[in-house]
This record gives C-alpha cells, structure tokens and sequence, in this order.
C-alpha cells in the first residue's frame, strides 16, 4: 500500500518582531519604586564589609592644640605642631594641615615678638644715651 496523503507544507519563519522582545525605551524616564512595596522578608542583608561610605581619618589631638596655641604662646604652638607632624607621619592620622598652619603662625609671631621687643630695647637705648636734660634755664 501506498500511501495517498498529501504531503505537509513547510512551516514559514516567525516574524522578526516574535524573535526579539521589545527594545525600551532609552529616552523613557526611569520607573519609580513602588512606594508601598513591603520589603522582602526573605531578602539576605547586607553584610558589614559591604562598600559604602567611608569615614575620614581621625585628625591629630596635637595637631589641634598646636593650631590654637599658636595665636596664644607661639613657642608652645611650635613644639605642639612639630610634634603633631611626626605623629602624623607614623601613624597616617589626619591634620596635617593644622599642624603646619601652627607651625608657621607660631615662627611668624615668634618672628613678630623678636622684632616688637628689639625694636623697644633700641627705643630704650636711644633714650637713654640722649642723657637727663632739664628744660629749666
């Protein structure tokens, strides 16, 4: 026996569109979470490590007393920020800035204090060899 079927016609392709999904929107404004939404209770935190923020080093303690000692008694804002600069370099503390403006505003108002008190001793010298004089004639 023969068989009288006739025979099956080829399947045509799909049409391109069912091949590809719909490409979105990239000028599309982006889509707000719903603010409704519960969280998912089944939802893994977050671990500790996770990368976030991260804080700023700690700033140097002597650092800071050196800044402002040195508008008060420069010497003490010198020592305090030499001090504070070594620290800063050993450890990788933060304020280092501070104790460089202490550093230089304390040799800058030593520096003013050496010229304030030998410009008064030359004062005083210049007086003083001029000698006592009476204004009485």
């Amino acid at each position: 026996m023969t068989d009288t079927t006739p025979p099956v016609p080829p399947v045509p392709p799909p049409a391109p569109d069912a091949i590809t999904p719909p490409q979105p929107n990239p000028y599309a404004a982006p889509a707000q979470p719903n603010p409704y939404a519960q969280p998912n209770p089944y939802a893994q935190p977050v671990p500790y490590g996770a990368p976030g923020y991260s804080y700023a080093p700690r700033t140097n303690t002597l650092a800071i007393v050196g800044f402002i000692l040195s508008f008060f008694v420069s010497i003490a804002g010198i020592i305090c920020g030499h001090i504070a600069l070594s620290q800063i370099k050993r450890t990788g503390e933060g304020g280092r800035g501070l104790a460089l403006a202490g550093v230089i505003i304390g040799y800058v108002l030593t520096g003013f204090w050496v010229l304030y008190f030998v410009f008064i001793i030359v004062v005083i010298a210049i007086s003083a060899s001029q000698g006592y004089s009476s204004y009485s004639s």
